[in-house]
């Protein structure tokens, strides 16, 4: 009897990974969503936290069952609960490489979007420093760059020197560097925004 309670307490020792897994899996996720957001381009840690802590706790109701059963099917001598601790386990962690993975494609396509809008700014002050009147080309480098359609079509403007006035021009990225700058007019990009809004 006693070396039965020993082989049980064997067990459930072995099969407590759970809990702790899920702790680490959290803190991971947070982790995540600082370096890798999974979601957007920019996420906190608090928000991955509480995105992993829930797709976690629902993954752990809804999986860990079916996933305990296919466990215990390849090792018939483990007790059921302790199959269904390793599942809720592989399911932590197969939603946490599942979020990094996501993190990692949508950080391809972040970076992308940087680039472009790096290079459409970068023409715009080249344009507005060749070009410009001298008040607006004293400011080139102090450009404020509204996003009309991402990868697409931007709109910088930059203040002039003496009064409030702005000199604005629409960038084209993937167009020949001849072709992609056009001026766009006098009107902020503030007030410009609200009319797109």
């Amino acid at each position: 009897m006693e070396s039965a309670w020993l082989h049980r307490a064997r067990w459930r020792w072995r099969g407590a990974l759970l809990w702790p897994t899920f702790v680490v899996t959290v803190f991971a996720d947070g982790v995540i969503a600082v370096f890798r957001p999974f979601i957007g381009d920019r996420q906190s840690f608090g928000g991955g936290v509480l995105a992993g802590m829930i797709l976690n706790l629902l993954g752990v109701l809804l999986l860990s069952r079916p996933v305990g059963a296919v466990v215990r099917r390849a090792r018939p001598d483990m007790p059921s609960q302790v199959a269904r601790n390793y599942g809720g386990t592989l399911v932590v962690v197969v939603i946490t490489a599942g979020l990094l993975a996501i993190g990692e494609v949508n950080h391809a396509g972040v970076a992308s979007d940087q680039r472009l809008l790096d290079d459409a700014v970068a023409r715009a002050e080249a344009f507005i420093g060749d070009r410009a009147p001298a008040e607006f080309r004293v400011n080139a480098a102090h450009s404020d760059t509204f996003v009309i359609q991402d990868d697409v079509l931007y709109r910088t403007c930059v203040p002039s020197r003496y009064r409030p006035r702005y000199y604005c021009v629409i960038v084209k990225p993937h167009l020949p560097l001849a072709q992609s700058v056009v001026p766009a007019g006098s009107e902020p990009n503030a007030l410009f925004a609200q009319g797109v809004n």
